[in-house]
């Protein structure tokens, strides 16, 4: 073959290979929490860059005593993201901090219209007053007497918990537990095992709110309740697809081992992806943890 010819094959070649694929845009969303927001986003940011498959940037609001200007200045461009990361917490409570009716809005519209949310954490305890918030998320940190509870069967099925019954929400101190699938064939959870073993996290429980149209993934026996409480759901919003996680707890001056869990690190990284693409090719790692033994990979 003379070099004309080779040449036209490597260009013909290169013109039927299949394009690399584009990487996923993540929007982490920050800036007023409870929680260590500062550790959260540079965790969850660590644990989706080391996938090689996103870019994440990150839109903080201005603080809570911020004037007026600060907030009607911070306007983040959701519809430049395939995914946007909510770890914001106002507060669960009248006098918790809302986000500009604008910056609301356009979340909306961006989720009904195939945009992908994730609710990290104590984001789900926000916007007590924003319906479409509470919609999206299904169950928040809300008084049994705001809506629905959900717990989970034994047997893996969900048991729905009328309005103004269950306990409020809550947490015991953190703890090491096991998580338990009950969505085995989603995208997010296949081929996980059913149980593996997590470490040092908060076990939220007594979550409430419309809790309609949740597909629960994960559930953890609280040592309060008595019952087992869901950990990680997911539901399609318009067409949209929102999942929230409550594990990922930070704390100021604590070390957080719960992030360098290999479990977690896969489970929040898929979620991540199926809620910006609808689908799942993040691996199971080898070295996933199992039901008595834990699998550390350190992110720092």
């Amino acid at each position: 073959m003379n070099q004309t010819w080779f040449r036209a094959a490597l260009l013909l070649a290169a013109a039927f290979a299949p394009a690399s694929a584009a990487p996923i845009r993540v929007l982490i969303v920050d800036g007023i929490n409870n929680h260590d927001w500062q550790a959260g986003t540079r965790l969850m940011r660590a644990i989706l860059l080391a996938q090689g498959k996103f870019t994440v940037d990150v839109s903080t609001t201005p603080p809570k005593d911020a004037p007026a200007e600060a907030w009607n200045a911070w306007r983040p461009p959701f519809s430049r993201y395939d995914v946007v990361i909510n770890n914001f917490n106002g507060g669960h409570q009248e006098d918790g901090v809302p986000w500009p009716a604008e910056v609301e809005r356009s979340l909306e519209t961006y989720v009904r219209s195939g945009g992908g949310l994730v609710v990290f954490h104590a984001a789900n305890n926000a916007f007590l007053h924003w319906t479409a918030y509470n919609d999206m998320i299904g169950l928040g940190w809300r008084p049994n007497t705001f809506g629905q509870g959900i717990a989970i069967g034994d047997d893996g099925k969900v048991i729905m918990i009328p309005k103004g019954q269950g306990a409020g929400p809550g947490h015991p101190p953190r703890l090491d537990f096991q998580i338990h699938l009950t969505a085995a064939q989603h995208p997010i959870t296949k081929g996980m095992p059913a149980v593996w073993l997590h470490p040092s996290e908060q076990l939220t429980h007594g979550q409430h709110g419309p809790a309609e149209g949740l597909t629960v993934l994960t559930y953890a026996h609280s040592p309060v309740t008595h019952q087992n409480e869901p950990m990680d759901w997911v539901r399609d919003y318009g067409k949209g697809r929102v999942y929230t996680t409550m594990l990922g707890h930070t704390w100021k001056n604590e070390p957080n081992p719960n992030f360098d869990c290999v479990g977690f690190q896969t489970l929040f990284a898929r979620g991540v992806e199926w809620a910006a693409t609808g689908r799942v090719t993040i691996p199971i790692p080898a070295d996933f943890p199992g039901p008595d033994k834990l699998s550390l990979r350190k992110l720092e």
